[in-house]
């Protein structure tokens, strides 16, 4: 059952890209999805955001643009789980951490669903805690 609740950012510079990522998570049930286009959108969301992004997913391709991703994202704390596609360095190991990569150019409805139950298994938990005399 999802996690309604997951703040989800898609980034790609691709529109069609976004728009299709957010569709296949709609389709499992999440809704709380943000997609944006560059680097320079996503950089103040995550480094100023109030509270930690659940999800991560960004296109391998942005990169170029001088940013080192599988070290941005591992043990970032503001970002739970980041998942980078379309990542064409072969040296790259495909998960550390709390991020995975793939060198798949879009992640499709298995690979989003799988992703999906990793993020909602590592979930902290949240709740009150109920103390018993």
């Amino acid at each position: 059952m999802p996690n309604k609740s997951l703040r989800i950012l898609i980034a790609d510079a691709q529109h069609f890209n976004r728009l299709r990522i957010e569709r296949l998570l709609n389709q499992l049930g999440y809704f709380r999805v943000a997609p944006v286009q560059s680097l320079e959108e996503l950089l103040p969301l995550v480094e100023y955001g109030c509270e930690p992004l659940d999800l991560v997913l960004i296109n391998g391709a942005m990169a170029s643009e001088g940013l080192d991703l599988l070290n941005f994202f591992v043990d970032n704390p503001q970002v739970n789980h980041a998942f980078i596609f379309n990542e064409r360095q072969a040296s790259l190991p495909s998960g550390v951490g709390n991020v995975q990569v793939s060198q798949a150019a879009l992640p499709d409805l298995a690979c989003i669903t799988q992703l999906m139950s990793v993020v909602n298994r590592r979930l902290p938990f949240v709740g009150t805690v109920i103390s018993v005399r």
